[in-house]
């Protein structure tokens, strides 16, 4: 004899408790993955698509930052020659001091 309290309850599609005792394992899994896929097309899916969204915006803006940035350069030293030459200078001077210690 089987001791009721020792059974494990069965769980319907819906997600209630049912008093069969016919348990089809297949069906839960359906409609498990059913109510996944839908739960990936309503929220995961749309977050994604937001995530993707900003990281692509702030990926121009910083491309658009840099493209500016070696403009803002390159006009530097057509303009001033010898004070970009003795910048780059001083910046290596500073550097190989860093580095030796």
């Amino acid at each position: 004899m089987s001791d009721f309290r020792n059974d494990p309850p069965r769980v319907g599609t819906a997600g209630t408790t049912t008093g069969s005792t016919s348990f089809d394992p297949h069906a839960e899994i359906t409609a498990l993955r059913e109510k996944v896929e839908a739960l990936m097309s309503e929220r995961v899916s749309p977050a994604i698509g937001s995530a993707v969204g900003s990281a692509e915006a702030a990926a121009h803006r910083a491309t658009d930052a840099v493209r500016h940035q070696a403009e803002n350069l390159s006009d530097f030293v057509h303009e001033k020659p010898l004070m970009a030459m003795a910048s780059a200078a001083l910046a290596g001077f500073v550097f190989a001091l860093l580095v030796r210690r």
